[in-house]
């Protein structure tokens, strides 16, 4: 395996991979390297889902797919509850996955819930020639670049991450829009969190929209939320996912954000991920 470091220094390509054949050794060197670099990137690879799973579970107990508020009955009568399909196609009138085409804003997947997912996987099928790029911003930095007394005022913060929408804006199942984010339902987080394998402090944001500093009026908190934010995604900390056929990506939720742009609706883009839990 060799590991060849990306622009700007927290994404790599990991090279001489087999995602469907990982060994012990292979395992432990790639799990270090992701400590280091918290996104990378195999190329070539061939998986099915299973193999896809099989691989994720590497790094830990995989968190069901977000799909809003489902009973279990019905969670359980799904062929994968592990594996998300990500896609604009539509297939006889009906979308063959979820999030189509737009722009997606900057968000932590799953943010909202307790026991947000270390790692998301994300995996092409099938890809657009142009559009549909992700970018990642790194989330270390953004906590460095904030200015000292910023930065221990974040440390001391508990954040609400709104569960009702999804990154393109739109409701999710079972949820309906709140009047005001004082009143968005989410879990609370530190606005700070120190990663637990590596040590590194980093800003936990999740989205922007409906986001709620606990304790203060929405008018203060929807300041000193914009006022964190201009330190977000500055031009030396981010990198761009430019995605081909075949390609295995994989973050650590714990240390950046990432967002789509969009593409042609009339293009063919397919994913398939999958979320580890802690």
């Amino acid at each position: 395996m060799q590991v060849t470091p990306l622009p700007n220094d927290f994404a790599a390509e990991a090279s001489g991979v087999d995602a469907s054949q990982l060994d012990g050794v292979t395992f432990k060197s790639l799990h270090s390297a992701w400590l280091r670099y918290p996104i990378l990137r195999l190329r070539g690879q061939r998986l099915d889902d299973a193999q896809l799973q099989a691989f994720s579970r590497r790094f830990g107990p995989l968190e069901y797919a977000p799909m809003g508020r489902i009973p279990d009955a019905e969670r359980d009568k799904l062929p994968n509850p592990f594996v998300t399909t990500i896609s604009n196609i539509v297939e006889n009138g009906r979308p063959v996955g979820g999030l189509g085409n737009a722009e997606a804003a900057w968000h932590t997947d799953m943010s909202y819930i307790e026991d947000p997912p270390t790692a998301s996987v994300l995996y092409a099928v099938e890809a657009p020639e142009e559009g549909g790029d992700t970018h990642f911003c790194n989330m270390i930095a953004a906590f460095l670049a904030l200015p000292p007394s910023l930065r221990d005022r974040v440390r001391k913060v508990r954040l609400k991450h709104d569960v009702a929408h999804d990154s393109v804006g739109k409701l999710r199942r079972g949820h309906r829009h709140a009047p005001s984010p004082l009143e968005a339902p989410g879990a609370v987080h530190p606005m700070v969190r120190s990663h637990p394998e590596n040590g590194t402090e980093a800003l936990f944001l999740g989205r922007r929209q409906d986001a709620y500093v606990e304790g203060l009026s929405l008018r203060e908190s929807e300041a000193f939320l914009d006022e964190v934010w201009h330190y977000v995604a500055l031009p030396d900390a981010v990198w761009t996912q430019q995605w081909q056929v075949g390609d295995l990506l994989m973050w650590d939720n714990r240390s950046v954000m990432h967002r789509r742009a969009a593409f042609d609706a009339g293009a063919r883009r397919l994913m398939r991920r999958t979320q580890v839990r802690p």
